[in-house]
């Protein structure tokens, strides 16, 4: 049954499109993962399907009686009231009514004798039986519990900005509704809080529709991809996995269609250069058909950045970690941990929050001291910290000023020397936007940016807080490519499990009570050792875009050997006239080339709807091919035949 149907819906921001006329519908038991590089609009996209912006045109209709709850990135929150009420804050009556009960309680227990606050309570304990929400305060205590939150009378205020997400998801898993819309759910939660919110929301009923950088999250959890690009929406009825390979081969389509427009408007471009009178109706439709050609231009091509940055040397001694032992308020968080760096390091470092792995980085980084042991640094060590916060940002400072106070130009590992401003275009930062200030960046460019500043600074050791959150799939795409050619050490604190997966050979794992473990292999490696059953852990392939994408050949060549032929066929006929089939081909070859491209744009739509049933996929692939041949060899007769009309033209006039 269709719950949600978005028609024809546009929305910019200033000069900036972020999407425009997309239509899209959800069923009841759809899960879908939006995708999208960072500033393309995803989570204005979620907050305008979910009603908190309104669209500039288009409509989104909601059926009767289906309720949606939305997640919120950066969720609002009142710091003076507790946990456990902050669980019930929102506009659902269940939690309404919950939330003035739990308050007019609290109140009662101050003012015991209290004949009015006594009636209250009783009044909304009755709505409670009304509303059957009596079960709500349970289901929230356990959630909270397995998202890591225990004291449940802990003040909102005094919270951290991870832990106030997780009670907002906890506020909205507990929340019955048919639509689910999540943005980031994943982030500043650990791997095992990961692993349970999965399990949660594959057995859950109802519709999702969320925005996760998680790779195995969205594999796993999500059937359908809808893709943000250049302001356009499309579709794909498949997983993660499968949506690289329909992605891959869109992008060929769109590709060998950009290429064959190029080899067209280069033959028209020579025609009208040669001189088009425009006098007679075939040269007048000419003309149109090269402004059409002209306008036709297509993004077929996503964007991709580039960080291929050069390190700083490195000796021998890289970070040498002895004895090692740090506590907070009473609280074991390392005891006696040794470690020594080697070059080409890659280790990922895990455990639940709060157990000390961002203290860890800062003491490699200098910025805290440890209690007992040392961290010795090498004397030719660079490092570069790309930290879980980013408040050093002065946001009314340039984008561009903020890149150059680190470096102004920078040297690639070709040796190129590349500016700041030439850097910030290789990420996705265009001229007009490197002078935009920084407070007008979206959350997930402000990180961009950040990593950008970090990796100018030319550095051979990498400490990595948290580098997946706000970061866009591609630009982790292109940070996992960039590590694999980094020559130096890396420490990476990370809850991507397809990242740790991707990136690192050991694991240091906080597993409780100072002990910290190091353990040879990937993520999963650890993870089947920890569950003590080899093989025991799911896996999934690690393809990308790049490398599931097939070369294909191109038809560039087919305008110029019309062109040949029509040539050797002009020898042949030195009459200079038209055959009365070529004439009534003449009069026809434009309708008949119109019709040949709808039918190409008519199959290639059609490919985009069955992307996830395999047979049809194939049947429509071979029609494809065969309109694609067909549409050339009309081409070829179209350039042949204009052209012996102009040279049946030129005779006539000499």
């Amino acid at each position: 049954m269709n719950i949600l149907t978005v028609e024809h819906i546009t929305k910019s921001y200033g000069e900036k499109v972020l999407f425009q006329d997309v239509s899209f519908g959800m069923e009841e038991n759809d899960k879908i993962g939006v995708i999208g590089v960072n500033g393309t609009g995803k989570s204005t996209f979620l907050r305008v399907i979910a009603g908190m912006e309104q669209a500039d045109e288009g409509k989104i209709a909601v059926n009767r009686g289906v309720r949606v709850t939305f997640l919120a990135q950066n969720p609002e929150y009142d710091p003076n009231i507790t946990v456990l009420r902050g669980v019930f804050q929102g506009s659902e009556p269940k939690l309404q009514v919950v939330s003035a009960y739990m308050e007019a309680e609290e109140l009662l227990e101050h003012k015991p004798g209290d004949a009015k606050l006594q009636a209250e309570v009783t009044r909304l304990a009755q709505e409670m039986d009304k509303q059957d929400a009596w079960g709500l305060e349970s289901e929230a205590k356990s959630v909270l519990s397995k998202l890591g939150i225990t004291d449940f009378n802990q003040s909102m205020g005094s919270l951290s900005g991870g832990q106030r997400k997780r009670v907002a998801l906890a506020s909205a898993l507990i929340v019955p509704c048919e639509l689910l819309i999540m943005d980031e759910p994943t982030n500043h939660i650990d791997n095992d809080t990961v692993t349970w919110l999965e399990t949660f929301l594959q057995r859950r009923r109802g519709a999702l529709l969320l925005i996760t950088h998680d790779r195995y999250f969205l594999d796993r959890v999500c059937g359908v991809m809808l893709e943000l690009d250049h302001g356009r929406l499309f579709r794909y009825e498949a997983n993660y996995s499968r949506f690289l390979e329909l992605k891959s081969e869109r992008e060929e389509r769109e590709a060998a269609s950009e290429q064959k427009r190029q080899n067209l408007l280069r033959t028209e471009l020579a025609w009208i250069r040669r001189g088009a009178k425009a006098r007679s109706t075939k040269q007048k439709a000419r003309i149109e058909r090269f402004e059409k050609l002209q306008a036709a231009k297509t993004e077929y091509k996503s964007d991709s950045l580039d960080i291929s940055v050069a390190s700083t040397r490195l000796g021998r001694k890289i970070v040498e970690i002895e004895g090692l032992r740090k506590s907070v308020e009473d609280r074991l968080l390392i005891g006696d941990l040794t470690y020594t760096a080697v070059p080409g390091d890659r280790v990922g470092i895990v455990g639940p929050n709060g157990s000390g792995k961002s203290t860890l980085l800062n003491m490699i980084a200098g910025r805290i001291q440890p209690d007992e042991g040392e961290i010795v640094i090498g004397q030719t060590v660079k490092l570069g910290y790309f930290t879980q916060e980013h408040q050093e940002m002065d946001g009314s400072q340039r984008v561009i000023e903020y890149i150059k106070e680190e470096a102004e130009v920078v040297t690639t590992a070709d040796g190129t020397r590349i500016t700041a401003a030439q850097m910030l275009e290789r990420f996705l930062f265009p001229p007009a936007m490197q002078w935009t200030p920084i407070a007008k960046l979206s959350g997930g460019e402000k990180r961009r940016l950040y990593l950008l500043r970090v990796l100018m600074g030319a550095p051979n050791v990498l400490l990595l807080d948290e580098p997946t959150n706000d970061l866009d799939i591609q630009t982790l795409t292109v940070l996992e490519a960039y590590l694999d050619e980094f020559p130096g050490a890396v420490f990476a604190v990370s809850h991507d499990r397809y990242f740790l997966d991707r990136t690192v050979d050991k694991i240091m794992a906080f597993e409780g009570g100072g002990v910290v473990a190091v353990h040879v292999g990937d993520y999963s490696d650890y993870e089947e050792r920890v569950q003590g059953s080899a093989g025991g852990s799911e896996e999934i392939g690690r393809s990308k875009a790049g490398e599931t994408a097939k070369s294909k050949a191109s038809a560039a060549d087919s305008v110029q050997n019309a062109a040949g032929d029509s040539s050797r066929n002009m020898s042949r006929n030195e009459k200079l006239k038209f055959s009365y089939n070529e004439q009534r081909e003449y009069e026809a070859i434009d309708g008949m080339v119109e019709a040949a491209e709808q039918q190409l744009a008519k199959i290639t739509a059609e490919m985009e709807t069955a992307a996830s049933d395999a047979v049809r996929l194939q049947e429509l692939m071979q029609k494809q091919q065969a309109a694609e041949a067909e549409l050339e060899r009309l081409m070829e007769r179209w350039a042949y035949l204009n052209e012996l009309a102009e040279k049946i033209e030129a005779q006539r006039n000499s």
